[in-house]
């Protein structure tokens, strides 16, 4: 099973945003607090080193999905999973003009599986992936979104069970 994850909100935040609760660490990035750019001090939200080596157990391929633009930024991403002990894994990003949609559509095969955040504090749906693919990409690929910064703790241990597990 291939499961893309997407980094920043999703399993990873800025590190003003420890110890605060998911409503101030919103209103931190729409504020722009300062760390939020300072990508290198970024680090797991909750437990997701733990549930994604979990699932990399099974058999999970994990890939990310990272919000920067430039491989300069990309490289902090590098830096933080490999730091914070993340499971090996390829790391997209949209390249000049794209959008999260159009990464996805060019990942051969596609994900069976693709874990974002509802994008709160960015505007939404507007700003995630899944909802913008293609219908006929849609079918393909498995959606399960949580909350921005609420991470994926409280997702199914059994990467079997992912493919069910109902989106709230």
């Amino acid at each position: 099973m291939k499961i893309l994850v997407f980094l920043h909100g999703t399993i990873i935040m800025h590190k003003n945003a420890k110890g605060r609760t998911r409503e101030e660490i919103v209103k931190q990035v729409m504020e722009g607090e300062k760390s939020v750019r300072d990508y290198f001090s970024y680090s797991p939200v909750g437990n997701a080193v733990n549930k994604l080596q979990t699932w990399k157990n099974q058999g999970a391929e994990i890939s990310y999905l990272s919000s920067h633009t430039n491989s300069e930024d990309v490289k902090a991403d590098e830096i933080v999973l490999k730091k914070h002990s993340f499971p090996d894994g390829k790391i997209y990003y949209r390249k000049s003009g794209e959008e999260y949609k159009n990464v996805v559509e060019r990942i051969r095969p596609f994900p069976d599986v693709i874990i974002e955040d509802d994008c709160e504090s960015i505007g939404g749906e507007i700003e995630m992936t899944y909802p913008n693919l293609k219908p006929e990409i849609k079918l393909k690929i498995k959606s399960i979104v949580v909350k921005e910064f609420n991470g994926i703790d409280r997702l199914p241990d059994k990467i079997s069970e992912l493919l069910s597990h109902q989106t709230k």
